[in-house]
């Protein structure tokens, strides 16, 4: 590994958490709300509610109305599977309060990062490389964030998903950086990692003790140091 110049990060489940993804927050407050579905069986709801957003989110939409517009559509796939409200039945209240829990909790991660990722850019570019909506920016804006990134890579506007390389290749270009000096820090192993072995750079996993503990056989030469809490990202890179 070369010198660091580069890092790029993924938003949600990592700038915005300590690698706990959006699916399993939303399905831990709604287990909060009652909803007695492990994770496998919410899981298609929430991807049902989360596809229905690519593309159909003005550029201009913050994080509110993203959070907002999730909890509306997975409301809506959980009745449509007969396990909104036990009858079919739209919870439009619970969805809002759902998702203003999110926010709060994800508000707090954002206060709690800021002063990393601002000692970060001291020393390294910054940008971001995410699976988002098409809003990527707006939702970087409405998260105080935005400034201390020179790019923010949104799969929606470039065409591509991670972990195809293209899209970590569009935002290392948009910095005129290398990869061979560029390191990718994310929560997946499946998406960031993978794509950041696939272009040739290295990767820092953020991520609870038991997910690294079960997934860590499917890591490989990439990982350069796994997390469990954004912050210590300062003790690798500073």
């Amino acid at each position: 590994m070369h010198a660091i110049e580069t890092l790029l990060f993924d938003f949600g489940g990592t700038l915005d958490s300590d690698g706990v993804a959006w699916k399993e927050r939303f399905h831990a407050l709604y287990r909060v709300e009652g909803l007695e579905l492990s994770v496998e069986a919410f899981a298609p709801a929430f991807y049902a509610a989360d596809d229905a957003l690519v593309g159909a989110l003005a550029p201009s939409t913050d994080l509110k109305e993203t959070v907002g517009a999730l909890a509306a559509n997975l409301e809506i796939e959980l009745a449509r599977r007969g396990v909104g409200t036990g009858h079919g039945e739209i919870d439009i209240a619970r969805g809002q309060r759902v998702a203003l829990r999110f926010l709060t909790e994800m508000s707090a991660a954002f206060a709690r990062n800021r002063p990393v990722l601002e000692a970060l850019s001291e020393r390294y570019r910054l940008g971001v490389v995410s699976n988002f909506y098409g809003n990527l920016e707006a939702a970087c804006e409405s998260s105080g964030l935005a400034p201390l990134f020179g790019v923010m890579t949104d799969s929606q506007r470039v065409g591509v998903e991670k972990p195809d390389p293209a899209i970590f290749q569009a935002a290392l270009a948009a910095l005129l950086a290398a990869p061979e000096t560029t390191v990718m820090v994310g929560d997946s192993l499946r998406r960031d990692c993978e794509g950041a072995r696939r272009s040739g750079m290295g990767f820092i996993w953020v991520a609870p003790k038991d997910v690294q503990a079960a997934e860590r056989g499917s890591a490989d030469w990439s990982v350069l140091a796994a997390v469990t809490k954004f912050p210590d990202l300062l003790d690798i890179l500073i």
